[in-house]
């Protein structure tokens, strides 16, 4: 056989054209058929022509727990700034009652400096005004007698005494070493008035109480002319602030203030300003 003979092919013939005939005709059926279905339904039925969306839940959850942290942080801000207004008053207290409470004792402590500033200026006045009167008690008596030392020592110098006078001192003396108390008339305790006012009571003789009115109770006498049971006083006739009794030999016996009680001392101890006689 010659090589260029044909050669026929084992392949099978194409049935395309009438596949694709078959085909169609079954794509036309099967649409037909949808088209006939369609026809025969309802006539009154809508078409849809809008779309609803489903709630989206997730988004809304977030929303709340945002929500409540939010609040759960403005309670504890709020409750934060309440604890430290609290604090802030409370401090604000203690340093105003601490500031009252120095306030206070600053002017306690003025006022008692002040009472003691007055007190030792009225002490200095009075010692001057004593100072004042002694001078001016001294130098007529010195310029009499020609003898300066004539008004240190009394004339009459003899401790004993006899008769009221005797009595007087008597009783004095045996009161040395009694408390002094403002006020005090006996029998333990006195002040410069009552121990002079009970002193004259046990020879019948009643004085004033007081120590201004006993100072003007009897005739003056000078301090170099006195005799035992004399009354002295210091400051102003009529004004004295305290008195006592001469118990002769130069000295005094006197409730002189609470630190020594009663006692008997020299004139020089604590010279009195004048003296009077009411025996």
């Amino acid at each position: 056989m010659s090589h260029t003979a044909h050669i026929p092919s084992h392949r099978k013939p194409r049935q395309r054209a009438s596949k694709s005939a078959l085909r169609a005709g079954v794509a036309g059926g099967v649409l037909s058929t949808i088209a006939v279905a369609g026809a025969a339904g309802p006539a009154q039925a809508e078409p849809v022509t809008q779309t609803i969306e489903m709630p989206t839940i997730t988004t809304g959850l977030s929303t709340a727990v945002a929500a409540s942290a939010q609040a759960t942080q403005q309670v504890a801000l709020d409750l934060e700034t309440r604890a430290y207004e609290d604090a802030a008053a409370e401090s604000a207290a203690k340093k105003a009652k601490k500031a009252q409470a120095e306030a206070v004792r600053k002017a306690e402590a003025k006022k008692k400096a002040e009472a003691k500033a007055k007190a030792e200026a009225a002490e200095r006045a009075e010692r001057a005004s004593r100072t004042a009167e002694r001078t001016t008690l001294s130098a007529p008596a010195a310029s009499s007698s020609g003898n300066s030392s004539s008004a240190s020592a009394p004339s009459s110098s003899s401790s004993t005494a006899t008769g009221s006078a005797g009595a007087i001192v008597a009783f004095a003396k045996a009161q040395v070493g009694d408390a002094y108390v403002a006020g005090g008339t006996g029998p333990n305790a006195w002040d410069c008035s009552g121990l002079v006012q009970a002193a004259y009571r046990t020879v019948g003789i009643d004085l004033p109480r007081v120590s201004q009115s006993q100072s003007t109770a009897g005739t003056p006498v000078s301090l170099d002319n006195l005799q035992p049971g004399d009354i002295l006083y210091w400051g102003g006739a009529g004004s004295a602030y305290h008195v006592a009794i001469y118990v002769g030999g130069g000295e005094f016996v006197g409730a002189q203030n609470s630190s020594t009680g009663t006692v008997q001392r020299s004139l020089d101890y604590d010279r009195p300003t004048g003296a009077v006689r009411v025996l």
